[in-house]
């Protein structure tokens, strides 16, 4: 229930996001950053953790000190690239000596293996796949922060009275951060899957079988993913 939630919060904030910065609208940038700390919320909330409920408060105070500023558009602008930053962050990390890849670990889950038993061709290449995840997540997050620097007209440089040398729209920006940036992962993903099944013929009957046998997981198993 809580991923179902999470999904239709992260559509809501996509949707809000963009109609936000097509209509330079500040009321809507704030209500997209209150759908965003909501999805970000939803978890812990459900499971009764004290300082996401006494975050309520504190984020809703925020919001609305921003809503009253000239800076309600600057969140929107660098949120896409924080989270990607992260997401690559945390990839990279499981590549440290002692941790297990990423893509591993879904693929042990996957396979019923260990680290011990999976086959080592399959954990080269998971391995180098979780890498590859890393580098393009990485590239993604600094051209989303590039693009975010030059929009106009409320760019973050433009916000600071800095004028780029190259300049996108402020439209031209948020399709690229809210829409196509899903795109490209997802793009990213089937292509991979693409060649997974070429190098590993006969372990999937398809794209939806392996999207089904990675819902099959369960919620326990994502929640631990990232530990």
């Amino acid at each position: 229930m809580i991923l179902i939630l999470q999904a239709l919060l992260a559509l809501a904030y996509a949707l809000l996001a963009h109609l936000a910065s097509a209509r330079d609208d500040g009321v809507l940038a704030v209500c997209a950053l209150a759908v965003l700390v909501l999805l970000m919320l939803a978890a812990p909330l459900a499971q009764r953790r004290p300082w996401a409920w006494l975050s309520l408060p504190v984020g809703a105070v925020a919001l609305t000190w921003l809503a009253g500023s000239r800076y309600a558009q600057l969140p929107l602008l660098l949120a896409p690239t924080a989270f990607i930053a992260l997401v690559a962050y945390v990839f990279g990390r499981s590549l440290q000596r002692g941790r297990v890849p990423l893509i591993s670990k879904i693929v042990m889950a996957l396979e019923g293996e260990t680290a011990a038993t999976l086959a080592p061709e399959l954990m080269r290449y998971t391995r180098r796949l979780t890498a590859a995840w890393a580098w393009a997540l990485g590239l993604l997050a600094a051209i989303n922060l590039l693009l975010a620097l030059i929009a106009v007209p409320d760019g973050v440089l433009a916000q600071f009275g800095m004028q780029a040398p190259l300049t996108v729209t402020q439209t031209q920006w948020s399709w690229f951060a809210n829409i196509f940036n899903y795109g490209i992962i997802a793009a990213f993903f089937a292509i991979e899957f693409a060649i997974r099944k070429h190098h590993f013929p006969g372990r999937y009957h398809g794209f939806s079988d392996f999207l089904r046998r990675l819902r099959a997981l369960g919620p326990a198993f994502w929640r631990d993913f990232l530990h």
